[in-house]
């Protein structure tokens, strides 16, 4: 496959990806897109739900159908940083210290329940998640690409965990909430799962090479410079709105428009819309306001104040 953009492509690879996924995840197709959304956008995926419904499920199954490398952290409160990015040992056959890579070094990194470990620990992953790299010893170690982490958190038990700061939010491109299934597809799940373990059918769609090629092409959808604007307006229409402590950030409007493009991608097209951009908002947005309090005392929440930025902003009309 050349580097020349060629949506058609992109969208087929990216949809049987998202079918062998659905082989496992049943009847949570958007949840699935947006995950595959944010790895052609080069970013990161925060899934936060209750426990029992898939999201460890949906991590791995994903890893699996990408080909690459996995590697799987059990955040616990006891982990410390050197258990996640690496650490140097002494090597008594040549008297020098030696760096041992940790679980970070692989294409997916797999962090699940991210939110029982300590800031101190959460916060190994800044470095990696933004420069894709580690930094130990003063010496610096690139990560292999493509690099993503996806990272699981249970939003009811808050017992024990610790709640990710806001730079640790901003660095996750999307988060998504899988929520319980249908009736008919929880009577699916029961029969597939009582038959045989569904992760041992899932087959490998991608390579390596071929995910960063496919991430080059979702950054050749053609933006006009209105859309641009577009998000740029959406942002500051987040940090002006009176009930919002902490808008979006300029990594948000940048996370904004490249999953835009991948949306885009998605539907075959070579060109974004402010639909794709205004679809895109809520997945990429929400995770990352931070309300005044009296915005919780009134029970409005960031999905409606998202809703009032979006309608405040005047829709660009593109050729």
């Amino acid at each position: 496959m050349s580097n020349v953009l060629d949506a058609q492509t992109v969208a087929r690879r990216a949809a049987a990806v998202i079918d062998e996924v659905q082989t496992v995840i049943i009847g949570k197709r958007e949840a699935v897109e947006l995950a595959v959304i944010a790895l052609l956008s080069g970013g990161h995926l925060l899934i936060e739900d209750i426990p029992g419904v898939g999201k460890t499920t949906l991590a791995k199954t994903l890893a699996k159908a990408l080909g690459c490398s996995v590697k799987r952290v059990q955040f616990t409160p006891d982990l410390l940083p050197a258990d996640i990015t690496g650490t140097s040992i002494f090597n008594q056959r040549t008297s020098t210290f030696e760096f041992r890579e940790g679980p970070v070094f692989a294409n997916i990194v797999l962090a699940d329940e991210i939110n029982r470990a300590t800031p101190k620990t959460q916060s190994s992953l800044l470095e990696c998640m933004e420069e894709g790299q580690v930094t130990a010893d003063g010496t610096t170690y690139e990560l292999p690409k493509p690099f993503m982490v996806i990272a699981t958190q249970n939003n009811i038990e808050a017992q024990g965990t610790y709640p990710l700061p806001e730079a640790q939010l901003d660095r996750f491109m999307i988060q998504i909430r899988i929520g319980y299934p249908g009736r008919s597809d929880e009577s699916r799940i029961l029969t597939q799962r009582g038959k045989n373990e569904a992760l041992d059918g899932v087959r490998s769609i991608l390579d390596t090479e071929q995910i960063q090629v496919l991430q080059e092409q979702v950054r050749e959808i053609y933006v006009d410079s209105a859309l641009r604007d577009y998000v740029v307006d959406i942002s500051a229409a987040t940090r002006e709105h009176r009930l919002v402590l902490l808008g979006a950030s300029p990594r948000a409007s940048l996370a904004l428009l490249r999953g835009g493009q991948a949306y885009a991608a998605l539907q075959g097209r070579t060109y974004l819309l402010p639909d794709d951009i205004k679809r895109m908002a809520g997945p990429i947005l929400c995770h990352r306001l931070m309300l005044r309090p009296d915005a919780k005392y009134n029970g409005t929440n960031v999905e409606a104040i998202l809703d009032e930025c979006l309608s405040s902003v005047a829709v660009p009309i593109v050729e």
